[in-house]
C-alpha cells in the first residue's frame, strides 16, 4: 500500500472537497435532520400570508418553540408549514399571524387547545386561523392608488355633471355646485396630496430600512427592564431580610427583658449611690493618691523595704553633734542616702 505522499494529490483534494461540502450542507440543514433537528411539522391554511416568511418565529404564549419552514400558495389560500419541538398542539388549536415589532415583522402565534393531539397530516383549517390587518401595507396601497388617479379628469367629469343638472331643482344645483367646488379643491391640492403620500411612502421605507436598529433598541430596552426587575427583586429580598431581623431582635429583647430588668434596676441604684457620694469619692481618691505614691516609693527598690528609725536612743546618751539637727526628719527627702 502506497503512502499519501506517493499518491496523486488531485483525487485526494477532490474527495476532501466533496467531504467538506457535504459536512457544510449537513451543518446548514441540521434543523431538518430527523435526529439532530427533531420536532414535529404541522400545516395551516390562511387567507393571506400577511408578511409571514420562511424562518419566522413560532410562539406559544409568547415563548419561541419553533419556526416557519415554508409559505406557499394553495389555490386561493396560503399554506404555512411550521415545525415545533417539545410542544403540545391540540386538535382545536388556533394559529394567528401576529405583529412582532412596530415595523411590521410577523410571527406565528399558536393557541394549544383541544383534548387530543393534532394530527400532523391534517391541515389546520381557515376557521381556526387568523391573519392581521397590515396598516403599513394599506397606506402604501392607498398612496399608489391615489397616485394613479387623474384628478384633472375627475374635476372635468364633476363639472360636466354640474352643467348637466344646472336646470334641476335648487337643492340639486346647490349639491352639484358643492360637488364641483370639492372637485376644484381636490384638483388644486393634487400636488400637495402627492407630496404628502410620497413623503409617507419614504417614511415607511426609511422605517423599514432601520428595522434592525429599532429591533436592537427594543431588545436593549427589554434587557434594561429585566435588569431593573432583578434589582427590584434584590431590594425586595433585602427588605424582607431586614424585617425578619427586626422581628428576631424584638423577640430577643422580649425573651431577655425579664433577666435584664433586675440587673438594669440594680445598676441604676448603684449609679444613684455613686452620684450622691461623688464628693466623698473625690476626697478619698485625692487622699489615696499620695499614700499609694509613698508606698510605691517604699517598695520600689526591689525585694526589701526602705525604713528610717529615729528617736530610739535619747540624745543625752549620744555624743554631741551625732544626733540629727532637724529632729527625726530623714537627712534626705525620700529615704537614706
Amino acid at each position: 500500500m502506497r503512502s499519501i505522499q506517493e499518491r496523486n494529490p488531485v483525487p485526494i483534494a477532490l474527495v476532501g472537497l466533496v467531504i467538506v461540502i457535504a459536512l457544510g450542507l449537513v451543518a446548514y440543514r441540521a434543523d431538518d435532520l430527523p435526529v439532530l433537528g427533531g420536532g414535529t411539522t404541522y400545516t395551516a391554511h390562511f387567507s393571506e400570508a400577511a408578511g409571514l416568511t420562511t424562518g419566522s418565529e413560532v410562539r406559544v404564549a409568547g415563548v419561541k418553540v419553533g419556526k416557519v419552514t415554508d409559505v406557499e400558495l394553495d389555490r386561493t389560500r396560503v399554506r404555512v408549514s411550521f415545525r415545533v419541538k417539545d410542544t403540545w398542539i391540540g386538535d382545536s388549536s388556533g394559529a394567528a399571524i401576529a405583529i412582532k415589532t412596530l415595523l411590521g415583522d410577523k410571527y406565528l402565534a399558536i393557541s394549544p387547545l383541544g383534548a387530543a393531539a393534532q394530527n400532523p397530516d391534517l391541515t389546520i383549517p381557515l376557521n381556526r386561523t387568523r391573519a392581521p390587518y397590515d396598516v403599513t401595507q394599506a397606506f402604501q396601497d392607498l398612496g399608489a392608488t391615489v397616485g394613479r388617479l387623474d384628478t384633472v379628469k375627475i374635476a372635468q367629469s364633476l363639472e360636466a355633471i354640474a352643467t348637466t343638472f344646472k336646470d334641476t331643482s335648487p337643492e340639486v344645483r346647490h349639491a352639484l355646485d358643492g360637488l364641483s367646488a370639492l372637485s376644484r379643491t381636490i384638483s388644486s391640492r393634487d400636488d400637495r396630496l402627492k407630496r404628502l403620500l410620497l413623503g409617507s411612502d419614504r417614511l415607511t421605507g426609511t422605517i423599514a430600512d432601520q428595522n434592525d436598529q429599532f429591533e436592537t433598541l427594543l431588545k436593549d430596552g427589554n434587557l434594561l427592564l429585566e435588569e431593573l426587575n432583578l434589582r427590584r427583586q434584590a431590594i425586595h429580598r433585602l427588605l424582607t431580610a431586614t424585617r425578619a431581623l427586626a422581628r428576631e431582635l424584638i423577640g430577643f429583647v422580649d425573651d431577655t427583658w425579664i433577666r435584664l430588668e433586675p440587673t438594669l434596676n440594680a445598676l441604676d441604684r448603684v449609679t444613684t449611690v455613686l452620684e450622691k457620694n461623688q464628693k466623698h469619692l473625690d476626697k478619698a481618691l485625692s487622699v489615696v493618691g499620695p499614700y499609694y505614691r509613698l508606698v510605691g516609693n517604699t517598695l520600689g527598690n526591689g525585694r526589701w523595704t526602705d525604713a528610717y528609725l529615729c528617736g530610739l536612743t535619747p540624745n543625752e546618751y549620744l555624743e554631741p553633734g551625732s544626733y540629727p539637727e532637724n529632729g527625726c526628719m530623714p537627712p534626705k527627702v525620700g529615704g537614706r542616702s
